[in-house]
C-alpha cells in the first residue's frame, strides 16, 4: 500500500502542496507542461528549484496574465532584489490590463467558481476532487458568514491563481494516485492577518470550519 503522508507543519496553502507533489513525479518537466495544457488563458506555470535556510526544495508560481503570485518572494524575478528585476518589467503596466483587476478584487461566487472549472480541460476526476474542495471551503464560509452557500463570495481562494493551484493539487493526487493519504494537525498559528474583511484573528474564522464538517 502506498502512504501518501503530507507533514503540514507550515500549512498547507495550495502552491505549497503543488510544489511538495511535483517533487514526487518522475519527469517534474513533463507533468508541468500537462498540467500547464489544462490551464485557462493567460495563466501560466513554473516550477524553480530555490533554498530556504539552507535547505533545498521546489517554488511552484502561478502567473496570471503577467502578475506573479510570489512577486514577493525573493527568487522570484518580480521581487526587487532580484538580478533579473529590472530586465523582467519591460513590458507593458499590467495594470492597465482588463483583468488584472478582476484577478486581486472581483468577488467571485460558487456558481463562476464552477463555470470556470467546467470549462477547463480537466480528466472528469480532476475536475470532481476540485469542484469538492471549492464546495468545502463555500460551506465553511457559509457557516463563518451566515449565510446560504450560493450566496457566499470567495475573495482571495476564488482568483484564477487560487483555481490553478487547486486544479494542479488535484491533478497531481491523480496521478501519484496513492493508496491512502494522511496528514499532520495543520499549524493553524496565531496573531492577526490582513484581508478582504479588515484585519482578523488568526486562524480566521473560515479556517476551523473544515473539520466541524467532517
Amino acid at each position: 500500500m502506498r502512504t501518501l503522508y503530507l507533514q503540514l507543519e507550515s500549512g498547507a496553502a495550495g502552491d505549497m502542496l503543488a510544489a511538495a507533489l511535483l517533487e514526487l513525479v518522475p519527469d517534474r518537466e513533463a507533468t508541468l507542461a500537462r498540467l500547464a495544457a489544462m490551464m485557462p488563458p493567460g495563466v501560466e506555470l513554473h516550477a524553480s528549484r530555490t533554498t530556504c535556510g539552507g535547505l533545498a526544495g521546489t517554488l511552484f508560481d502561478v502567473s496570471v496574465h503577467g502578475q506573479s503570485e510570489h512577486c514577493n518572494h525573493p527568487d522570484h524575478p518580480d521581487h526587487p532584489d532580484h538580478p533579473d528585476h529590472h530586465a523582467h518589467h519591460d513590458h507593458p503596466d499590467h495594470h492597465d490590463h482588463p483583468d488584472h483587476h478582476d484577478h486581486h478584487h472581483h468577488h467571485t461566487t460558487l456558481a463562476e467558481v464552477r463555470e470556470r472549472i467546467g470549462a477547463l480541460p480537466l480528466p472528469e476526476k480532476v475536475r470532481g476532487d476540485a469542484l469538492a474542495v471549492f464546495d468545502s471551503i463555500a460551506e465553511a464560509e457559509s457557516k463563518a458568514h451566515g449565510e446560504p452557500v450560493d450566496h457566499v463570495h470567495f475573495h482571495e481562494v476564488g482568483s484564477l491563481d487560487a483555481l490553478a493551484d487547486i486544479s494542479c493539487v488535484c491533478a497531481l493526487l491523480a496521478e501519484l494516485a496513492p493508496d491512502r493519504v494522511v496528514a499532520s494537525p495543520p499549524n493553524a498559528g496565531g496573531g492577526t492577518v490582513r484581508c478582504a474583511h479588515g484585519t482578523l484573528p488568526v486562524p480566521a474564522p473560515a479556517t476551523g470550519q473544515p473539520a466541524a464538517l467532517r
